[in-house]
């Protein structure tokens, strides 16, 4: 979400359409959980806990959040290559809520296997 350049003005408005195309989609929010549970994680952490994503998705998301400034990328300069992400304050500010997503997703994954 680099600028508001063809995004609706009814989206521009509206904080829930603003807030799930910032962290909508199959794993942002699976990533953001991920890095609040563990504060630092290097690319092939994060591969290895998100094992039905692609290398060229997880990149891309990766590319995403940061760029939304949702996470923070820090590179070493040594051999072999070392990049870590983390969360960002705002990044940060999201996992009450993811958690509380996590939450009911568990309650209404138990209500359903209870049926």
């Amino acid at each position: 979400m680099k600028n508001k350049e063809g995004i609706p003005e009814c989206i521009q408005k509206c904080g829930v359409e603003y807030a799930f195309k910032r962290i909508g989609g199959k794993y942002k929010g699976r990533i953001l959980w991920h890095l609040g549970l563990k504060t630092v994680l290097r690319y092939g952490e994060l591969k290895r806990t998100l094992p039905d994503i692609t290398t060229k998705m997880l990149t891309q998301t990766l590319r995403e959040l940061e760029d939304d400034k949702l996470i923070i990328r820090k590179m070493y300069h040594e051999v072999p290559p070392k990049v870590e992400y983390s969360l960002s304050n705002t990044g940060l500010e999201l996992i009450p809520f993811i958690e509380h997503l996590h939450n009911w997703g568990k309650k209404q994954l138990e209500t359903e296997s209870a049926d």
